[in-house]
């Protein structure tokens, strides 16, 4: 008994800590307090008021011609092209190595004509990217970005996996050095975004199911257009 009694007394040898009591004003200083509390909150308000130019709001979608995001905003992950529509990736997977939860995917093949080795597909999966931006500052050759395109809002989690680059052959550097047009023709092939490995063109992922070409509302389940159809409206809706 003397031992409880002892701690009730003293609560601070018990290891407990007791909040400091508030203290308690006087009616006529507590509205007054509030009012002065609310005015400088109203400041700011204020001073939107007087200086407009100064407003930081976007007023989106209506500025949505003019929108422009930070400079270090990260949303959409693109591949670099020239004017000529080349890239300078050579394959060499360490962004994909670097991915912490394997979001991109890094095809390679064996050039028809040279028969060293290339990037066939660049396939980045959206929907698990976490915006790390650790395959933009690993890549040797400065060949991926962060885009600032923030509308990539779908119906189809599927359009979420696609191919970055736009042909599948040789770094620019290597075209650069093949002097024949024809010969350098030979040496790449066009990719679609939606073509190869990907959901949409029936290739099922962790998480993500492939589509059937017998679903409803794609070429009525005969052809085998579907990726092509669901692929051009992705494309538009990324964009």
């Amino acid at each position: 008994m003397m031992q409880a009694t002892d701690k009730q007394e003293n609560p601070t040898r018990s290891g407990l800590v007791t909040a400091p009591e508030l203290k308690r004003h006087g009616f006529f200083r507590n509205v007054f307090s509030g009012i002065k509390s609310l005015l400088e909150g109203m400041k700011v308000t204020f001073h939107y008021l007087s200086h407009p130019s100064t407003v930081v709001t976007q007023q989106y979608p209506e500025n949505r011609a003019t929108l422009k995001m930070m400079e270090r905003y990260r949303a959409l992950l693109t591949m670099i092209h020239d004017e000529n529509g080349l890239h300078k990736c050579t394959g060499c997977q360490i962004c994909h190595d670097n991915c912490p939860n394997a979001s991109i995917n890094v095809v390679t093949r064996s050039n028809p004509v040279s028969g060293k080795k290339e990037l066939d597909r660049y396939i980045w999966r959206m929907d698990s990217c976490t915006f790390c931006n650790l395959c933009v500052q690993v890549c040797p050759f400065g060949v991926l970005k962060m885009d600032g395109s923030f509308e990539g809002a779908v119906y189809d989690r599927r359009l979420f996996v696609f191919t970055l680059n736009h042909y599948a052959g040789p770094a620019a550097g290597l075209l650069a050095k093949v002097a024949d047009p024809e010969e350098r023709k030979k040496m790449i092939e066009p990719r679609d975004r939606y073509s190869g490995p990907v959901p949409l063109n029936g290739q099922e992922l962790a998480g993500v199911k492939a589509l059937k070409k017998a679903e409803s509302g794609c070429c009525g389940g005969s052809g085998g257009c579907c990726s092509d159809s669901q692929g051009s409206q992705g494309s538009k809706e990324m964009k």
